[in-house]
């Protein structure tokens, strides 16, 4: 069975999975994009003491938590609207992510996690024998492209 596997699937249900639905307040923004061989999801996390900040991976699955706690000196409450205590994000992630080289960093209240794509899942070159000559085709190419290398290749 061929399956058509995107691995950006388990981002677009990410909403769904996590409750959040995209909503103000939700603790832990996040925004999510491709940055050539990697994905970086970064997350707002502003107040938070960067010590307290927990990452964990487990399977395909990554949990990010953090605790943002009150002021010491602070009085009477007159408003309290931002979260305080433990909070966090889950993201259930693709198999053509390398979660074993995962990357962090916190940078002025953001909190980034880079993740590279695993090489079984860059595109590449494979040999394909005829007559007993091997031959490369970049499986990347399109049919007409290969016609065209193979036309240029054969004079």
């Amino acid at each position: 069975m061929l399956l058509n596997y995107d691995p950006f699937d388990a981002f677009r249900s990410l909403d769904r999975l996590t409750g959040s639905h995209g909503q103000p307040g939700t603790g832990m923004p996040m925004d999510l994009y491709r940055a050539g061989d990697h994905v970086v999801s970064t997350f707002d996390v502003p107040g938070v003491d960067p010590g307290s900040i927990d990452i964990s991976v487990e399977g395909n699955t990554v949990t990010v938590s953090a605790v943002r706690s009150a002021p010491g000196d602070a009085g009477e409450w007159l408003i309290a609207e931002r979260p305080r205590g433990r909070y966090g994000r889950r993201l259930t992630l693709g198999r053509d992510l390398d979660l074993d080289q995962l990357h962090a960093s916190y940078v002025d209240g953001v909190l980034s996690l880079t993740i590279p794509v695993a090489e079984r899942a860059k595109p590449r070159r494979v040999q394909v024998e005829h007559a007993g000559t091997p031959r490369t085709i970049d499986t990347a190419l399109g049919a007409d492209e290969h016609r065209e290398e193979h036309a240029e290749s054969n004079g």
